[in-house]
């Protein structure tokens, strides 16, 4: 009898010990989650505010691990912009934190642009989506540096996060390469102090952006030294 009731007493015992562990596991998981929403939260507000972006823009931090761009649906037709935690792992500073927010940022802002409550502009950044990546891209770059944050941080989280296609014809956005490049030539013309003192130029995700636009830098080069005003077609 007395073994028995020592053996309820230690069931109970491991019971009471295997709760607490889970309970605290969770709390820990829940406080992390808080954290990044927090983050989250403070730089894409501050991205709002110094941009003087008069549109009501809810961030929301969500778990799953999903590691591409996934929430155009929901900024356009939510105005909200979702973080999955597989992209946000791949953010190490504020400013790339900023470049990510500042893209999709760009897309909600134009969501409520237009005649309909912005549903025709939502329209036509579906159906040309290619297009206004590229003007999403320029207009993040000018989020980044208003908000106090270095664009060139844009190149290094596109870089490492977005893969290269084989072909962009018959495909609803840019190569990797050209929106790099495109955003390169953006930040030479408008932002070049960043350029003359680089934070970024030991970063090796912006020295492998070097390494793989030898070809386009080149071109940029020739149009800078001719004065030119052509549209460069970036490989």
């Amino acid at each position: 009898m007395v073994k028995r009731f020592i053996v309820i007493i230690a069931c109970v015992f491991m019971c009471a010990n295997l709760a607490y562990s889970i309970d605290s596991e969770s709390a820990q998981q829940l406080s992390k989650e808080q954290e990044i929403q927090t983050r989250i939260d403070q730089v894409g507000t501050k991205i709002l505010n110094l941009n003087k972006i008069p549109r009501r823009i809810v961030f929301v931090y969500n778990k799953q691990d999903k590691k591409a761009f996934l929430t155009t649906d929901k900024t356009l037709t939510k105005r909200q912009v979702i973080v999955y935690d597989g992209l946000y792992q791949s953010v190490q500073t504020d400013d790339e934190l900023a470049a990510m927010l500042s893209r999709e940022i760009s897309f909600a802002v134009k969501s409520y642009m237009g005649i309909w409550g912005g549903t025709l502009d939502t329209l036509e950044v579906a159906l040309g989506a290619k297009k206004f990546e590229t003007v999403a891209d320029k207009r993040a770059v000018d989020y980044m540096v208003n908000a106090g944050y270095n664009p060139l941080a844009l190149i290094v989280f596109i870089n490492k996060t977005c893969p290269q296609k084989r072909f962009d014809r018959f495909s609803r956005h840019n190569l990797t390469s050209k929106r790099l490049a495109r955003i390169y030539e953006y930040i030479t013309y408008k932002y070049p102090s960043y350029l003359k003192d680089n934070e970024y130029i030991n970063n090796e995700y912006y020295q492998n952006f070097l390494l793989n636009s030898v070809e386009n830098r080149k071109m940029l080069q020739v149009k800078i030294e001719t004065n030119s005003t052509e549209e460069l077609d970036y490989e």
